[in-house]
């Protein structure tokens, strides 16, 4: 077995694409807490990670913080996890300028990254992965990485793709009307303009003045 087979087997298979995101309130700071549920609507992202402070969540957290209006483009709401505690989290967000939220799944411990399946249970934190919802809680897209790859950010974009690809052609069924039924619409108009064009003038029914005093 290589390290990287050993590492793949101390964390549980995280969910896949299809089903409901597991529910969760997760804090930011101390007077800050943050529900997946707040976010129905629109597309969320979770990024698991191990820890603060290591070289390679440091590198992945600061990719994103740079991305963060590429994000707000897709309306997309982004969130670190970690086991982190909540005074880690502030002090490396304030170190590495992170403008996005870290949630602390500190206590019980690792008790949503566990429902993820994203939970490394050999060094007892969040595994490196990575989570796109949609605006019904449903995951889009899943994906584990090794603990020492950066997975970017090219994944989450592409998912965020299809997503949103997929909405606006469900809004634009929406908003079709069936060849059919218009073709049918148009036929009645066409209808009715004809039948206005053959009656002649003066025949509504009614005798004017002129016909009156003929007779």
């Amino acid at each position: 077995m290589t390290p990287d087979d050993g590492r793949q087997a101390a964390v549980d298979a995280i969910l896949p694409a299809g089903v409901q995101a597991p529910p969760f309130t997760l804090r930011s700071t101390p007077n800050q807490s943050f529900s997946l549920a707040d976010f129905r609507g629109r597309p969320v992202v979770l990024a698991f990670y191990p820890a603060d402070w290591s070289p390679v969540c440091g590198d992945q957290m600061a990719l994103y913080n740079e991305m963060r209006e590429e994000f707000a483009t897709y309306g997309a709401q982004l969130f670190g996890i970690s086991v982190d505690g909540v005074w880690c989290h502030k002090a490396f967000a304030d170190a590495r300028r992170i403008q996005f939220p870290l949630l602390s799944d500190f206590e019980p411990k690792g008790e949503v990254s566990r429902s993820y399946g994203a939970y490394d249970q050999r060094d007892g934190a969040s595994a490196r992965a990575l989570f796109v919802i949609d605006g019904n809680g449903v995951i889009r897209w899943s994906y584990l990485s090794p603990t020492e790859v950066n997975p970017g950010a090219d994944g989450i974009f592409a998912a965020l793709d299809e997503l949103l690809s997929g909405d606006e052609t469900s809004r634009r069924a929406d908003r079709e009307v069936p060849l059919s039924a218009a073709l049918s619409s148009e036929s009645a108009d066409l209808g009715r303009d004809s039948m206005a064009r053959e009656k002649p003038a003066g025949t509504s029914g009614e005798e004017t003045s002129g016909e009156a005093s003929a007779r």
